[in-house]
């Protein structure tokens, strides 16, 4: 149970990067001056990493917590 908070940090760092990632990506398309539909595709794709990332990151955070109750 000991690894579980510092495995869990890292993992809730690696959430927090995927979401970094994912603002950066469409800033970046909305700075290139895309058209509606280009634009529209980007985010779509960007969608889904978001919520992925999201996720990773609340797990992240859950397993942080559980060790810090069993520890």
């Amino acid at each position: 149970m000991s690894n579980l908070i510092p495995l869990g940090a890292v993992i809730t760092v690696m959430g927090l990067l995927g979401l970094v990632w994912c603002i950066v990506k469409v800033t970046r398309a909305r700075k290139q001056g895309l058209s509606d539909e280009d634009l529209r595709a980007v985010m779509q794709t960007t969608v889904g990493l978001n919520l992925g990332a999201l996720l990773l990151s609340a797990i992240g955070l859950m397993m942080v917590v559980i060790g810090i109750i069993l520890g």
